[in-house]
C-alpha cells in the first residue's frame, strides 16, 4: 500500500475518532478533554491528511522508501503517544509532572516526522515525479474530444 493511502487511511480513523471525543463532550457537557481533542483533529487528522497529499502529488512511491517507512512510523508514534498522555493528563489519571516528559517526547517525534517529510519535500525531484509531471501536464494541454 502506497504512503498516500496510509496517511490518508490513519487521517480518517483519527478524525473519527476526535469526533467521536468531540460528540462525548458536547452530550456530557464536560469540556475537560478540550485539548486533546484539537490535538486529534489537528495533529492526526489534518496533518496526517496534508501528508497523504504531499506523498499523493510530490513525492513518487521509489523516492524514498526507507525515509517515508520512518517518518510514518515516527508521526504515527508520536501522535498516538500524544493523544494518550493527554487523555491521562486532562482525566486527571496521571499528574502533570509524571506525564510531561512523555508529552514532550511525543512532541519532539511529531516534529521529526515534520522534518523528515520536509527532508523528503526538499530532495531533488527523481525521473518518476518529473515523468508525472510532464504526464499530467500533457493532460491539460489535449483538447477534451482526443481523451
Amino acid at each position: 500500500m502506497r504512503y498516500d493511502r496510509k496517511f490518508l487511511i490513519w487521517a480518517l480513523g483519527y478524525a473519527v475518532l476526535g469526533m467521536c471525543l468531540g460528540i462525548y463532550m458536547a452530550a456530557s457537557h464536560d469540556h475537560v478533554q478540550h485539548v486533546t481533542h484539537a490535538h486529534i483533529m489537528l495533529v492526526g487528522f489534518v496533518v496526517s491528511l496534508i501528508y497523504a497529499v504531499i506523498h499523493r502529488l510530490w513525492l513518487a512511491a521509489s523516492d524514498t522508501p526507507r525515509l517515508a517507512r520512518i517518518q510514518f512510523f515516527v508521526h504515527h508514534t508520536g501522535a498516538m503517544t500524544m493523544f494518550s498522555g493527554l487523555l491521562l493528563l486532562y482525566g486527571n489519571i496521571v499528574p502533570g509532572e509524571q506525564i510531561e516528559p512523555l508529552l514532550a517526547g511525543a512532541s519532539l517525534a511529531v516534529l521529526l516526522a515534520m522534518v523528515m517529510m520536509f527532508f523528503m519535500v526538499l530532495r531533488p525531484e527523481t525521473d518518476a515525479v518529473k515523468l508525472r509531471s510532464q504526464a499530467d501536464e500533457q493532460k491539460v494541454k489535449e483538447p477534451a474530444g482526443n481523451a
